[in-house]
């Protein structure tokens, strides 16, 4: 690797727009540099909230080759891979787990490209540009007294180049939908066994019944108005949840509608002309992302045909190949999407809590292993004949 040198910066917007964008093309739309903006101008995904952005790059001859999304962490809210438990460690055995660093898209648990890496970089070096990023966010960690790393939904190979620095694995779970060549939604539910196929059909005729009608809509078909009123969605569902956390505000969804509206599609359930309900989603390339959720009306079966149905009838008329509704959620299987590993990457300063957190991952790693090949044993959907070793991988 030629002579490089590694630099922090405090807002993204001090990267130009086409020089961080180059270092993930085709890549996940919650890497670029529209979108993390619009987080971090919006207050949503700042210093006050636990989410002080520290940017890594890593530059040659003047020019960025190589980076990462990094934020200085003081809780662990928003993140969707829950290290509570250890933060309680940490806590009673006198240790300070926060402030931690934390390599992520704010708010976002969908896989994707970590540390970024420009795509003129050669192939066979690549994971030694990865592992200098590593080693510098280790390093960042010791000279600053923090307690961790944490690179959360990374890719295979991103685990892979890190493993000789110490980094553990974290293996998680989703549920995501595969288009297997669908012609159309009549496909897709012809793949059930009876039982469910009939459950659907009369699980979507409910809502003609009522007198709904949902549509999809994507980039500019979207309109400026739509803004407070997917806010307004968005923002009942958080207050109906228990467990609910306001993450963004209504300029968040202002500005991502004004300068991402090429990636975004609203699905919303009307009746008379007025919205009852709706999703915020995210698409590129062959990818559907499931993002935020929220109705007016409680209506039978309405959750279940704007989230999922319209959305998968969406997906298989465009030809996305993969549906990815985001965390949680076991009734999703019983609808066509099937369990998914995530990964997530973790290092600690402190000597012992590296050690005990090493040993519950391998327990966990090899718990959730099983969990996956049972649940992949209980799909919904008739196997297929190249069925087997991607629902592993």
């Amino acid at each position: 690797m030629a002579h490089a040198t590694l630099r922090i910066v405090n807002r993204l917007a001090e990267v130009p727009r086409e020089a961080w964008d180059a270092l993930s093309p085709g890549e996940s739309p919650f890497l670029e540099w529209d979108w993390l903006v619009a987080l971090e101008e919006s207050g949503c995904a700042a210093a006050q909230k636990g989410w002080a952005a520290h940017h890594l790059l890593l530059e040659q001859a003047g020019r960025t080759v190589a980076a990462c999304p990094l934020y200085l962490k003081g809780n662990s809210e928003g993140e969707f891979v829950f290290d509570h438990e250890w933060a309680h460690a940490a806590q009673v055995s006198g240790l300070r787990y926060y402030p931690k660093l934390l390599v992520a898209v704010p708010f976002t648990p969908a896989t994707g490209t970590r540390l970024l890496i420009h795509p003129d970089v050669p192939a066979q070096e690549r994971g030694a540009y990865c592992q200098t990023l590593g080693r510098a966010l280790l390093e960042l960690a010791r000279e600053s007294k923090l307690s961790s790393v944490h690179i959360n939904f990374c890719l295979p190979g991103e685990a892979e180049a890190l493993a000789p620095l110490g980094y553990l694995e974290r293996t998680g779970m989703q549920y995501h939908w595969e288009n297997r060549g669908y012609g159309g939604f009549d496909d897709y539910l012809a793949e059930f066994r009876s039982k469910r196929r009939t459950q659907i059909k009369r699980e979507r005729r409910e809502l003609e019944d009522q007198g709904i009608k949902v549509r999809a809509l994507c980039g500019d078909d979207i309109g400026d108005e739509l803004v407070p009123t997917m806010f307004r969605l968005y923002l009942g569902h958080i207050q109906k949840m228990y467990w609910g956390r306001q993450y963004l505000n209504e300029e968040f969804f202002r500005r991502v509608v004004a300068t991402f509206r090429r990636n975004l599609c609203l699905i919303v359930a009307e009746r008379g002309g007025s919205v009852v309900a709706g999703t915020f989603n995210v698409q590129k390339g062959q990818v559907f992302y499931g993002r935020y959720w929220g109705s007016f009306e409680e209506l039978r079966y309405l959750h279940f045909n704007v989230c999922y149905y319209e959305a998968i009838d969406h997906c298989i008329r465009a030809g996305v190949q993969r549906f990815e509704p985001g965390a949680g959620g076991d009734f999703k299987q019983l609808r066509g999407f099937d369990p998914r590993p995530t990964r997530s990457l973790h290092a600690f300063v402190h000597p012992g809590l590296h050690e005990a957190v090493g040993k519950y991952l391998e327990r966990e790693r090899a718990q959730m292993g099983r969990a996956i090949e049972r649940l992949n044993e209980e799909s919904q959907l008739k196997p297929h004949a190249d069925d087997g070793p991607a629902a592993a991988g």
